[in-house]
């Protein structure tokens, strides 16, 4: 008898561990992102890189996963007339604007994803 709660104890820590692994694959893991599903990434409607006159590179702290760098990358391409992309890698984000950078917006919108500009270069 006490074989048999053994064995259905260990049961149903196997089907809870593979639950919890199936979820993880699923809506990814650690830091965060944990129960929600991936972002879906916000395309920019002007892909011409002609009509953006100014670049600018973010130096980003607190990024460590893809669900982090996709969070800036779309919090920055909502903006009318930016065009982001987020490296996770080197913790930067390069910037296509068609306006003049405005430093304190660019940090406003990263500090609303959650996350903290350490710098902002411009780029030739």
């Amino acid at each position: 008898m006490g074989t048999a709660i053994i064995v259905i104890i260990l049961l149903l820590l196997c089907v809870y561990a593979g639950y919890s692994y199936r979820k993880k694959l699923r809506y990814g893991g650690g830091c965060c992102g944990e129960h929600d599903a991936m972002e879906t990434k916000v395309k920019v409607a002007d892909r011409n890189k002609k009509h953006y006159s100014y670049q600018v590179i973010l130096s980003i702290d607190g990024m460590t996963c893809s669900n982090c760098s996709r969070r800036v990358e779309n919090a920055l391409n909502q903006q009318e007339g930016m065009w982001a992309k987020v490296d996770l890698g080197s913790q930067k984000a390069t910037v296509l604007l068609k306006q003049p950078p405005d430093p304190d917006a660019l940090k406003t919108i990263v500090q609303t994803a959650g996350y903290t500009v350490l710098s902002i270069q411009p780029s030739p």
